[in-house]
């Protein structure tokens, strides 16, 4: 299967979390590699199949990058479907970072004005700076934009660096009740 161009920045970014980071696991849930349903309103629990097996290894991560296309000045039908099938709390205290790709630099507002109000609505600890990389950035599948590169390796290490810190926050909440 040929890797899609939308994916390709979530390559580069995720190589560049195992490189600077081997002990950290990562994984990447490419939704046009699987077959989810159509959300329904059920407990994300009592769904089967790869849409069970989806929603499991996405509440089970302790951090996430969300990758998207963007088409049509919006995010895919398939992320949305994605958020409906989640608990609304999904996210709670969980860094999340954003890379977006669209064909022109007309819809970079995009993540800021959809993606970050539902992160914030499902209790996301968002970085507050996505990488957005346009058409342009590319050339024979590859990205060559050095920007573009650069600002992939800042997110992966805003990303660490916000679990390392969200990590002590914690603890130190977590000490003030020793019950």
């Amino acid at each position: 299967m040929s890797v899609r161009k939308h994916v390709l920045p979530l390559n580069r970014f995720l190589n560049k979390v195992r490189e600077d980071h081997q002990e950290i696991e990562t994984e990447l849930v490419d939704l046009g590699e699987y077959e989810l349903v159509f959300s329904d309103g059920r407990d994300y629990r009592d769904y089967s199949g790869d849409t069970k097996s989806v929603l499991e290894t996405i509440m089970s991560a302790d951090a996430y990058i969300i990758g998207t296309p963007i088409f049509q000045a919006s995010i895919p039908g398939s992320l949305k479907n994605l958020f409906d099938l989640l608990p609304n709390e999904a996210f709670r205290d969980k860094v999340a970072g954003i890379v977006a790709t669209a064909g022109s630099s007309k819809h970079y507002l995009v993540p800021e004005h959809q993606l970050k109000p539902i992160l914030s609505y499902m209790k996301a600890v968002i970085i507050a700076k996505y990488v957005f990389v346009e058409e342009k950035s590319y050339y024979q599948k590859e990205i060559v934009d050095d920007d573009a590169i650069f600002r992939l390796n800042r997110l992966a290490d805003d990303l660490i660096h916000g679990v390392n810190v969200f990590s002590e926050i914690q603890k130190e909440k977590d000490s003030a009740f020793p019950f």
